[in-house]
């Protein structure tokens, strides 16, 4: 007895549970005593098990979802008020990001936010506070949504991690909001006749695939205002402008739909292709100009220093057609690498013709006779190019004073008594060859004009070239 007295003084003050008093009497006091001891320490713990079972929210609602929404009693699988007007469907989009623009498929990837509005009276419910109720996609599957599509699009997906990334809100008066996040691939049409110097006008164009334009209206929710983008940076472009456009599309079996764009101008960096196209190519040109400053006679040298600058440039213009598409028409950097690579093959064609001079002129030089024992023919081949046997014979030119030297007079008249056009043909003809004449016997002279002209004529060409793209 004094325990339990003690006990219900400790209970009272708060320091125990509050007690429910079921088993208080007792005529047996022993074993009714021991029996009304384990009530009394288990009780109340069961009682707390029971509110804590109670505060369970799912459990309080008396309706579920769908007999809420009455799903059952309505047939989704047609719009909302079919026979009628077409119902209007608002279009909001937030661009997450443009993931990859690819030139060679000429298609660009995006991940956006795309978002429905419409009203449909058949989901209306009550509700005492006005709120709207929220929902994954278990409820979409059974209840109608807009059916839009991407026009002209190669793949798209909806994100699914951890769950499908769609949401949909009901409001009391039927008003709905549907969202999904989707990644998309859609083909745009780009004109590389000033790459790299260009700009490309890329869309992604939405549309709805069942309903035309009398059962289904596409609009842009907010105006242009429905288009938000983040803050999108990208390696190889800038981008210029975004904004929202509408417009209606015409299909000869099933009528006229209505269309949205998404329009975005992008505007290449060109410091990338500077750097790996450009400085390079004119690097090579200004290379094969060296060869004008080295010694004519120096085939190795001149030849190889050649050789490899074509090469060069011929790796440069394949690297830069690998990483494009096979289009028809010249873009802005083949008219650039091409042009460059003339002038790198003309340097090589100049010392061909300087080389075949001063072998001409050489040759001239011992055209009086044999070619001495003495002549070196290894150092001969070194300097021009050109084998020299010691056994050739190089005959002289036949004098003028020889026997037939009395019929010159002759000749003279003769030639007097030629028309005045004759005449001038004959003096334009020992023109020419008199300057070619020159340019032999001078070879040195080309090596010292070409050190002049290419450099002009390349500074003139990229003066044009970068006036006309950029």
């Amino acid at each position: 007895v004094g325990h339990l007295c003690r006990f219900l003084r400790g209970s009272g003050r708060g320091l125990l549970p509050p007690l429910r008093w079921t088993l208080v009497t007792s005529h047996q006091n022993g074993r009714r005593e021991r029996k009304r001891q384990r009530l009394i320490w288990h009780w109340p713990f069961q009682h707390i098990d029971f509110k804590m079972k109670k505060s369970d929210s799912t459990k309080s609602l008396l309706i579920k979802s769908e007999q809420l929404l009455r799903i059952e009693d309505h047939d989704f699988a047609i719009r909302p008020g079919f026979g009628g007007a077409a119902i209007p469907v608002g279009i909001d989009v937030q661009v997450e990001s443009i993931d990859s623009i690819s030139e060679v498929n000429m298609d660009f990837t995006m991940t956006l936010y795309l978002r429905h509005y419409w009203q449909d009276d058949r989901l209306a419910f009550p509700s005492s506070n006005n709120k709207s109720r929220t929902f994954d996609a278990r409820l979409v599957k059974k209840i109608w949504v807009p059916d839009v599509f991407f026009v002209h699009s190669k793949r798209s997906f909806i994100h699914d991690t951890t769950m499908e990334n769609i949401m949909l809100r009901v409001y009391p008066d039927g008003n709905i909001l549907y969202s999904v996040r989707i990644t998309v691939t859609a083909l745009c049409s780009m004109d590389f006749s000033r790459f790299p110097l260009d700009t490309q006008n890329c869309s992604l164009e939405l549309e709805s695939y069942a309903y035309n334009e009398n059962d289904l209206m596409l609009y842009w929710k907010n105006g242009n205002d429905s288009l938000r983008t983040d803050e999108i940076l990208l390696s190889q472009f800038f981008i210029e402008e975004f904004n929202p456009s509408f417009g209606l599309a015409f299909y000869s079996s099933t009528g006229w739909y209505n269309r949205l764009y998404i329009n975005f101008l992008l505007r290449r960096h060109i410091f990338f292709f500077m750097l790996q196209t450009y400085f390079p190519t004119m690097l090579m040109v200004m290379l094969s100009w060296v060869s004008f400053w080295i010694d004519r006679r120096a085939v190795p040298a001149r030849v190889s220093l050649g050789i490899t600058t074509v090469l060069t440039m011929s790796t440069i213009i394949t690297g830069v057609s690998a990483s494009m598409p096979q289009v028809s028409y010249v873009k802005a950097v083949d008219i650039y690498l091409w042009a460059s690579f003339l002038f790198v093959f003309l340097s090589v064609i100049e010392y061909a013709a300087v080389n075949y001079f001063t072998t001409i002129e050489e040759m001239k030089k011992h055209k009086g006779g044999t070619v001495p024992t003495t002549f070196n023919t290894a150092e001969a081949m070194a300097f021009d190019g050109c084998f020299h046997d010691n056994d050739i014979d190089l005959q002289p030119f036949p004098d003028i004073s020889g026997p037939n030297a009395s019929d010159q007079p002759t000749s003279h008249h003769n030639s007097a008594q030629s028309p005045a056009s004759e005449g001038t043909w004959l003096h334009r003809k020992r023109s020419v060859r008199k300057n070619l004449d020159f340019i032999m016997s001078n070879s040195y002279m080309i090596d010292s004009y070409s050190r002049a002209l290419f450099p002009l004529a390349y500074l003139l060409f990229n003066i044009i070239y970068w006036s006309m793209y950029s």
